[in-house]
């Protein structure tokens, strides 16, 4: 782990390079532009940028109607009013019509940091997840977002990519190629397996060179699409590990941990453990402080391991 990087610069570069390669990108924004980095591709491209203002629900609209004519558009805002405000126009003009938009949410979970609860992201998942035709993905790192970013273009039908505000420490080589519905084993391991999403997908990879040194040996799978969900890898990590931790910074309700449960409960009962925000909503503070404070840290994750184990 080397490099950091915040997803949404890695979003804000590859949104840029595929507006070059590709005349029928275009991009919309809800006045955010300079945050969630959809600015980089507006110098470049002006002509095929275009601001709306904070009108959320109207901006999934007009994407609806520029994906309907050819285009590919990719709209952007915090994940709270991307998920939150346009759920709806989500829904009814994006998702029921299968509409070839890509919602792409940057400022998701509690690393938002000092803007406090009310913008703090901790349900967008669950309920993304739960409205018809849409893909959910949840990049890990920078890398990882470029891949995401490119397959979301790629395919057709509505995505939703929740990235985050904070740089991220670089997990995946630079050659990673991301493929929709695939998870990644990272780190091999036989005791217990950790399932994590977007940065806690980091902290599962301490947690787990931490557990070495007391023998335990750890398994980290990394879920960079909720939906659809690989399931393969989950099942096979549960047959093989008989325990499970996940891990999201994301309510624990409805979220990876949900759909993971969802799983196991139907096909593999296992013993497992959902990390992630104990139904509640987040508070003001800096983002290390935050992740302390709601237990996303590799020491919390060691401890949730050993529980599991306990319970094998």
């Amino acid at each position: 782990m080397s490099t950091m990087i915040a997803t949404r610069d890695a979003y804000g570069e590859t949104l840029a390079e595929l507006g070059a390669e590709n005349k029928n990108v275009v991009a919309l924004d809800a006045d955010l532009s300079g945050s969630t980095k959809t600015g980089v591709f507006a110098k470049k491209f002006p002509e095929r940028f275009f601001n709306m203002g904070i009108a959320e629900a109207n901006m999934v609209g007009t994407a609806a109607g520029l994906a309907a004519v050819g285009k590919i558009p990719f709209l952007s805002t915090f994940a709270i009013f991307a998920a939150g405000r346009a759920w709806e126009q989500i829904r009814q003009s994006a998702a029921y019509p299968k509409a070839n938009v890509k919602i792409v949410a940057t400022h998701g979970g509690v690393t938002v940091g000092e803007d406090g609860g009310s913008h703090q992201s901790v349900e967008d998942i669950a309920i993304m997840r739960a409205i018809p035709n849409i893909t959910v993905i949840v990049p890990a790192d920078g890398v990882e977002t470029k891949g995401a970013i490119r397959a979301a273009a790629a395919m057709k039908g509505p995505v939703y990519v929740r990235l985050g505000r904070n740089k991220v420490p670089t997990i995946f080589p630079e050659d990673h190629r991301f493929e929709i519905g695939k998870g990644a084993e990272l780190v091999a391991g036989s005791h217990m397996t950790f399932v994590t999403t977007g940065l806690m997908t980091a902290q599962a990879i301490a947690a787990a060179e931490s557990l070495k040194k007391d023998g335990i040996s750890a398994r980290v799978v990394h879920i960079g699409t909720i939906k659809p969900l690989d399931q393969e890898i989950i099942l096979k990590a549960a047959r093989e590990t008989g325990a499970i931790v996940t891990a999201e910074e994301h309510s624990v309700i409805g979220g990876l941990g949900g759909a993971v449960a969802e799983l196991l409960g139907e096909n593999c009962p296992t013993p497992m453990k959902r990390i992630g925000i104990n139904d509640r909503f987040g508070t003001s503070g800096k983002a290390e402080e935050l992740l302390k404070y709601f237990g996303l840290t590799p020491d919390c994750l060691v401890d949730a391991a050993k529980e599991i184990l306990s319970r094998k």
